[in-house]
Parts: C-alpha cells; structure tokens; sequence
C-alpha cells in the first residue's frame, strides 16, 4: 500500500515540475512578446510626436483667416 502511495506521489510530482517548467517557457515567451510590443509601442509613441510637431509647424505657415 505505501509504494502505491509513494508512486502516485511521485507521479504528481513528476507532473507539477512538467507544469512548472512549462509555465516557465510561456513566460518566457510572453516577456519577450512584451518587449517587443513596448519597443513597438515608444516607436510608435515618437512617430505621432513628430508628426504632431509638423503639423503644428504647418499650422503656423497657414495664413490667417480675415473676416
């Protein structure tokens, strides 16, 4: 009876490793997906500040309207 015990322990142990070391590689993973969606994030960021930046600056080359 105790080696029965002692085999179905063992055996969920054997899966709670194999659950760890799985979870362990999607972390992985999605950090690495994280980073680049920030990166992709502050590049786009900056990309709608200069565009921003040009048009205030074409804005200020429009004449002004006279009523």
């Amino acid at each position: 009876m105790l080696t029965n015990e002692l085999d179905a322990l063992e055996s969920r142990i054997a899966q709670v490793v194999s659950l760890c070391h799985t979870l362990r590689t999607e972390n992985d993973a999605l950090r690495a997906q994280l980073a680049t969606a920030e990166a992709d994030r502050a590049r786009l960021a900056e990309r709608m500040a200069a565009a921003s930046a040009r048009l205030e600056e074409l804005a200020q080359q429009l004449p002004e309207a006279r009523a």
